[in-house]
C-alpha cells in the first residue's frame, strides 16, 4: 500500500493485502473489457475490474478495493 492511500485510509486496512478500499468515481468504461477508468477526489485515476458490481455508468461512484469494484457508493442494492 503507498502512502498515500495510508493516509487517505487512516487506520483501517485489509488484514490480508494491506490494501484500503477508497471511493472512485467513473470517468470512461470500457465495457468489453469489463473495465471503468476511475478517479477520486485527489485526481487520483486507476483503471478498475467492474465485474462484481455489474453494469455501471459515467458519473457513478464505486467502492473500490485491490483494483476491483466490489461495491457502489450510496447505492440501495
Amino acid at each position: 500500500m503507498t502512502d498515500r492511500a495510508r493516509e487517505r485510509a487512516g487506520a483501517e486496512v485489509c488484514l490480508t493485502c494491506g490494501d484500503v478500499a477508497l471511493p472512485l468515481r467513473v470517468v470512461s468504461l470500457d465495457a468489453d473489457r469489463g473495465l471503468a477508468r476511475c478517479a477520486g477526489a485527489d485526481c487520483h485515476e486507476e483503471t478498475v475490474e467492474i465485474a462484481l458490481v455489474g453494469p455501471v455508468a459515467v458519473g457513478e461512484e464505486l467502492l473500490v478495493h485491490a483494483g476491483t469494484a466490489i461495491a457502489r457508493v450510496g447505492a440501495d442494492r
